[in-house]
């Protein structure tokens, strides 16, 4: 079985390929979502022990949980070691689960991927990309997003151009939805041809 990492910028259109990725009947993990799940589940005591009062009714409340790690390193770091072990755990049952089920590719959706070192634990990499003032424009109409938070969260992140550098595979949102799934397809097809080898 081959293992994806799938990463992208914010805007870029990382969800709308990992959907069609999973359209095409590969399963698809979402860190992401297991970090939603996470904190209304096992995530909970351990962060409550850790950041007393950012959880209520039995779920983290992620303002005061934001509010509580904001700017700071120590307490970021903290949290990154309670939540990423629990995300990892569960990507191995994912992974575990898709082999048994013969998948011939398994994709790991992972925003930070090269940024956290994750892009070790994948067999290649694909990158969306979409060009800069598509990405502007899409994370700009996001209800709550500025100008500010836009370039808070792009200064945490790998710019675009070295993640297409580094990647095995780029797709490019910039233009039909049509044409986005044709380079999914075309990824498939490479990857299948790779594994009957």
């Amino acid at each position: 079985m081959i293992i994806i990492g799938l990463t992208g910028s914010i805007g870029m259109g990382k969800s709308t390929v990992a959907g069609m990725f999973a359209d095409a009947g590969i399963p698809v993990h979402d860190a992401d979502k297991t970090v939603h799940r996470l904190y209304s589940g096992r995530a909970v005591p351990l962060i409550e022990t850790a950041f007393p009062g950012t959880t209520a009714n039995g779920a983290v409340d992620r303002q005061k949980l934001a509010a509580a790690v904001l700017g700071d390193a120590a307490a970021l770091k903290r949290l990154e070691a309670i939540v990423h072990p629990l995300v990892r755990e569960d990507e191995q049952a994912f992974l575990k689960t898709a082999r048994e089920s013969g998948a011939a590719i398994a994709i790991l959706d992972i925003p930070l991927l090269f940024e956290t070192g994750g892009s070790s634990r994948v067999d290649k990499t694909v990158v969306v990309s979409a060009p800069p003032e598509a990405q502007r424009e899409r994370v700009l109409a996001r209800p709550g997003m500025t100008v500010e938070k836009f370039a808070a969260i792009l200064s945490k992140q790998m710019p675009d151009a070295e993640k297409r550098a580094r990647a095995h595979f780029v797709v490019d949102t910039g233009g039909t939805f049509e044409e986005t799934r044709r380079q999914v397809g075309e990824i498939i097809a490479a990857l299948s041809g790779e594994n009957r080898h």
